[in-house]
């Protein structure tokens, strides 16, 4: 699968400890924006939510290419939620998790699927750094390129 767009603050927030492959319902000019590299995937603020036994992802806003017509968008806004594809049993263990024990789910990569059409969201769940985490994981880093 090819990495189509990467959540970068993902990893650097968050501490990921499972992830899983979704499915996303989109529409045409949606999958066109996303492979042209007008998505928006994480500086927004995006995460999933669970509800009524569904994933949804929220918080992502998708640029129109400026060749779709005012009313292929058929007022449809750029920032709306979109339906992930999981299996149930998927989806009881995310919410158990995020129930129970206080995580939290984040978009981390967009991967194209074959040389089609096919979008995949890698999603993690996660749980918040503090900001000490953050700074050991700098200074882990800077060491390996140092020593490296």
């Amino acid at each position: 699968m090819e990495t189509i767009a990467e959540n970068r603050q993902a990893r650097h927030n968050y501490h990921i400890e499972d992830t899983f492959l979704a499915g996303m319902v989109l529409e045409g000019w949606e999958v066109k924006s996303i492979l042209a590299g007008r998505g928006n995937f994480g500086m927004g603020g995006a995460f999933i939510a669970i509800r009524d036994g569904e994933a949804f992802l929220e918080g992502t806003h998708l640029t129109p290419d400026a060749h779709v017509q005012r009313n292929a968008l058929n007022g449809v806004s750029a920032v709306r939620t979109r339906k992930l594809l999981l299996n149930r049993s998927e989806l009881n263990k995310l919410q158990k998790k995020v129930v129970e024990r206080g995580y939290t789910i984040v978009p981390l990569e967009v991967q194209r699927e074959g040389a089609g059409r096919k979008l995949k969201l890698l999603i993690g769940l996660a749980k918040g750094k503090k900001q000490y985490d953050k700074r050991a994981d700098q200074k882990a880093r800077d060491l390996e390129r140092a020593g490296g």
